[in-house]
């Protein structure tokens, strides 16, 4: 009888072990898939933020870290990422964040040319209303596409609002809040950018992207 218990809780304690084994291989492997499409889904967005016409090296190897907690709307470091042309910085991506949309945090990405002009904006991840509020991602609207070519100075800042508040940019029927979050966002990044685009363009790579 004891010799059976023991035989029984050698076997459970093996097949424990096993199974804890198998779970790990099986994560690990889910993991780097995720990481691998992850930096596809990333390497997309980039390319269609800057024209691969305009640049020469691979946009997600030069990666820099912002710290900015009033540019980027978290006190928390994010990455942009800097094309350039025969080593000559022409454009840069600043991921940020929209910390006051309908349903929370909106995370964005801006692409900036070397002028300040901006050369397209995406949405990576937001939690807003369908039919509504979603429609700041492309699949849902082109909405976004009403920053390209933009710019901000000191004689049209008052102009980067929704029409509603007596701006240039459309707002959602039905949903003004997050659309007024999402042209405020995109205009603290241009801010910042005007500020200090010497400092970021010319700051050498310095940040892995953690993409889990």
């Amino acid at each position: 009888m004891k010799n059976s218990m023991i035989r029984n809780g050698f076997l459970l304690g093996l097949f424990a072990l096993l199974c804890t084994a198998f779970v790990a291989i099986v994560n690990q492997q889910t993991a780097d898939k995720i990481i691998e499409q992850q930096q596809i889904e990333l390497r997309r967005t980039l390319h269609q933020l800057i024209p691969s016409s305009i640049y020469d090296n691979e946009l997600t190897q030069h990666c820099i870290l912002i710290h900015n907690e009033e540019a980027l709307g978290i006190d928390e470091p994010l990455p942009a990422y800097i094309a350039s042309y025969q080593s000559i910085p022409v454009a840069i991506a600043i991921e940020a964040v929209a910390p006051d949309g309908y349903n929370g945090n909106i995370k964005l990405i801006i692409g900036i040319d070397s002028q300040g002009t901006v050369l397209g904006v995406r949405t990576l991840t937001h939690a807003e209303t369908p039919g509504l509020g979603d429609k700041i991602d492309l699949r849902k609207s082109d909405w976004v596409l009403s920053f390209n070519q933009k710019s901000l100075n000191s004689e049209d800042s008052k102009r980067w609002r929704v029409k509603k508040d007596g701006g240039d940019f459309d707002q959602f029927t039905g949903a003004t809040i997050t659309p007024r979050a999402y042209v405020n966002a995109v205009k603290n990044v241009l801010l910042y950018f005007n500020e200090n685009h010497e400092m970021l363009l010319q700051r050498p790579a310095n940040c892995e992207v953690d993409y889990q």
